[in-house]
């Protein structure tokens, strides 16, 4: 894989552009991929955004999200975007496997592939340029970084900013996580010149959930949450049957599993969600307990190293059942000082 700077020669040629994502995009993966989608269209570029699967409904108000198409919803029709492209960019993943359904197209297209994102052991010979830094805390800063290295900063208009925003700002845990750094501030600065509106990214990100949600979350903090005290760890199991009762839909879970850190002394928190192929995990933690090794190791996952997220075929009893077993190979660190 190239520097990404050695691409920059590619953008002065009007070209057909597919950008991606993973599958069920959150706000930094949906916002990155807008941005640029905005930015490459305003250097004459034929651009198509495609997500792997569908994504959460409070994301649909971002400037062209109504543009991008869901793959799974129209393959046949994707396929061809996806053979035809000339470029192909790789936002917020580091597998080609985390495209789900599209990955084997992806693998075999004659595009270039650019990647752009900061999660760890990035799959680097999948790609032709790119950048892959674990250093930022959201792939939204590096877009921005990617527009201003390219020279083109003053194609940034209030669209840009807004997606951006979104995605630096969620990735971040509204800039309280240790991956925050003094240039994600210096980015939103610089954005928040373009005139754009933070206060309503927040608002359509954070209040515009359904009553059936909050009343989902307290049922699940009330039944479903175990809190191991010798170990300061949280695991939380939800069966289908929770999903169904509530009317549960794709991104009404998010961020339930940051909800059991803010409890006194807990270090790790664990939620497994009975999805209908597979069970979903995500993993979150405080401090040197590093949760992207153990999503890694034991859950066919991957991510940060206090973010995390895996899945599994085992049944959800089976799941929990594996996971307190594996759990005292951290025992050292989650009992230690924080």
């Amino acid at each position: 894989m190239r520097n990404i700077r050695d691409f920059f020669p590619f953008l002065t040629k009007p070209a057909k552009v597919v950008i991606t994502m993973h599958q069920k995009p959150d706000a930094d993966a949906m916002g990155s991929s807008l941005a640029l989608q905005h930015f490459l269209e305003k250097l004459g570029h034929s651009v198509v955004s495609i997500s792997p699967t569908n994504w959460p409904g409070f994301l649909n108000w971002l400037p062209k999200c109504s543009q991008v198409i869901d793959f799974d919803s129209k393959r046949s029709f994707c396929e061809g975007i996806i053979s035809d492209a000339d470029i192909i960019f790789c936002l917020d993943f580091n597998d080609l496997s985390r495209t789900k359904g599209m990955e084997s197209l992806l693998v075999n297209s004659k595009g270039i592939k650019v990647l752009i994102d900061h999660h760890q052991e990035p799959q680097i010979q999948a790609f032709h340029f790119g950048i892959s830094d674990t250093g930022k805390g959201s792939t939204a800063e590096m877009v921005y970084d990617f527009m201003v290295a390219s020279g083109n900063r003053s194609l940034i208009d209030t669209d840009i900013a807004t997606c951006l925003y979104a995605g630096v700002m969620t990735d971040t845990g509204s800039f309280r996580f240790p991956s925050t750094t003094a240039s994600a501030h210096l980015m939103v600065a610089d954005l928040k010149s373009t005139g754009f509106d933070h206060f309503m990214v927040h608002e359509q990100i954070f209040d515009t959930f359904l009553e059936n949600r909050l009343r989902f979350f307290g049922h699940v903090l009330l039944n479903r949450m175990d809190v191991n005290y010798e170990l300061n760890t949280v695991l939380i199991a939800i069966p289908k049957n929770d999903l169904l009762k509530f009317d549960i839909k794709t991104g009404d879970t998010e961020g339930l599993v940051n909800y059991p850190l803010s409890l006194q002394g807990i270090k790790m928190a664990a939620i497994v969600i009975d999805r209908d192929e597979e069970r979903k995990w995500s993993f979150r933690s405080k401090g040197d307990i590093d949760v992207n090794q153990f999503a890694r190791q034991y859950f066919n996952g991957g991510g940060h190293k206090n973010a995390s997220g895996g899945r599994s075929s085992l049944s959800l009893e089976e799941c929990v059942l594996q996971f307190n077993k594996i759990l005292p190979v951290l025992a050292d660190k989650l009992k230690g000082e924080y």
